[in-house]
């Protein structure tokens, strides 16, 4: 069928041709080089984003760091007071507590004192009972013999009256004394009993007292240690101190050099963005002059693929407008672009109101075109977004759950909308030739062509048809 769109060939003398064709190849030349360039920059540019990223990661980790060491600084400096601070007080109880053990320890010995005496106060107490027992004794006696003397008193009549007194005085003398003996051993068997006690207390402790002049020592040696290692933590941590004092200063002496390479950097990035922009501007130029000096007659090694693409173009157009005339399919429907996502589909396929249109008349027109070449890597048509419903049947494998294997296997339905699939298919003019690397995995890219002509259905652009081929 003939294209919709035929590139112009005026007629030229030979020279003129022949300066046209290597005008025509040196531009092609041009376009792969820009475009490897391109390339190199892309990547170079990507590393940089990377670059930027990681080292914008490092500027803020380091102002992290900042200010996290200096918190520790802060914290280091109250930890260091907190120390001095124990310090002093551990050495005010230590002192306290040495004194209260020297105390302590006086009243232990006083107490072993007491227990010790106690059982010559007893044996006292016993001698004086003793004592006191004759004395009652001799009382009893005295009363006896004053009752004896009274008695005789009497019997002696007026001449005894005198002798009678005196016996009554010794007698009220002997009661009395009695009396008192009876007393002191009350109050001595009191006494003795109090003594008991006290002795028996004394003894239990005493032997709390030897207990505690035992660990007296102890508490002694433990204070004394607590206190050693206090002052060994007041050390650490005013060394410790030191070295954050220390890491501080580093800190902030290297974050300003940060910053002045982050901002280097930056404009690095800007500047191979930059240089990026006006090298995609060349390589759109460079495709402007292939076209160019093709349409003025120049002859190019593209010229049949050019021919091919137009032509299949050119039929696939026409079999899209008979279906729409024939009411297969509405001219809304044809222009669809509600992308729906398959799912499960990884990466992502998408369905729209053509795709099963697409899939009944593009395959019959797009799979002979694999074989006119044996450069020929694809030939398929996208909308002008860059949706690809119906792909060639090596690039329409089903799906499976390897989204790696889906990548280059299930090409199909899916939206690309790259710099070179969008260009293809916005493009109205007669033919469209551009330069582009194929990633084909593990940062290996091959050099390839993509040449692609408008579809059209009655009068409006539908997208184009792209032939995608070796150098």
């Amino acid at each position: 069928m003939k294209p919709d769109h035929d590139f112009p060939l005026p007629a030229l003398d030979q020279a003129a041709q022949d300066r046209l064709s290597r005008l025509s190849k040196t531009a092609s030349t041009l376009g792969r080089e820009i475009v490897d360039i391109a390339g190199f920059l892309d990547r170079l540019e990507c590393e940089s984003q990377a670059q930027l990223k990681a080292l914008g990661a490092v500027k803020d980790g380091s102002a992290r760091v900042a200010t996290a060491n200096t918190a520790v600084l802060s914290t280091v400096d109250m930890v260091a007071q907190s120390a001095h601070d124990t310090l002093q007080r551990v050495s005010e109880s230590t002192e306290y507590v040495s004194q209260t053990s020297t105390l302590a320890i006086d009243l232990a010995q006083w107490v072993q004192q007491i227990n010790d005496h106690s059982a010559e106060v007893r044996e006292m107490l016993e001698e004086v009972k003793s004592s006191n027992e004759q004395i009652a004794t001799i009382a009893a006696q005295v009363n006896m013999l004053a009752i004896n003397a009274k008695i005789e008193a009497a019997r002696a009549g007026d001449a005894g009256k005198g002798f009678a007194v005196v016996a009554d005085a010794i007698n009220e003398l002997s009661q009395s004394t009695s009396k008192a003996a009876n007393d002191i051993t009350g109050t001595v068997g009191n006494l003795s009993n109090w003594v008991q006690r006290l002795s028996e207390g004394a003894s239990q402790s005493a032997l709390k007292a030897d207990t505690l002049l035992e660990r007296g020592g102890e508490t002694d040696r433990a204070l004394t240690t607590i206190k050693d290692q206090v002052a060994a933590s007041q050390t650490q941590t005013e060394v410790i101190r030191e070295e954050a004092g220390r890491a501080d200063e580093a800190v902030q002496s290297f974050t300003p050099s940060i910053a002045s390479i982050d901002a280097s950097f930056r404009s690095s990035a800007e500047g191979v963005k930059t240089a990026h922009t006006r090298v995609e501007k060349l390589i759109d130029r460079s495709e402007r002059m292939v076209q160019d000096s093709v349409a003025m007659g120049g002859s190019s090694e593209d010229g049949p693929m050019i021919l091919h693409v137009q032509d299949i173009a050119g039929q696939i157009s026409q079999a899209l407008a008979n279906a729409v005339e024939s009411r297969r399919i509405s001219l809304s429907d044809l222009f669809d672009e509600n992308y729906r996502p398959i799912e499960g589909s990884d990466p992502v396929q998408y369905s729209t109101r053509f795709l099963r249109l697409t899939d009944q008349l593009l395959p019959t027109l797009q799979e002979p075109a694999t074989q006119i070449d044996s450069r020929v890597v694809f030939c398929a048509a996208v909308d002008r977004n860059g949706y690809l419903p119906t792909h060639n049947k090596k690039f329409s494998q089903p799906p499976s759950t390897d989204p790696e294997w889906n990548m280059a296997n299930c090409r199909n339905r899916r939206i690309f909308d790259d710099r070179v699939g969008l260009k293809a298919g916005r493009n109205t003019q007669p033919f469209l030739l551009q330069v582009y690397r194929r990633d084909m995995g593990g940062g290996n890219f091959v050099m390839m062509k993509d040449l692609s002509a408008p579809i059209t259905i009655n009068g409006r652009h539908w997208g184009g048809l792209r032939l995608a081929y070796k150098f």
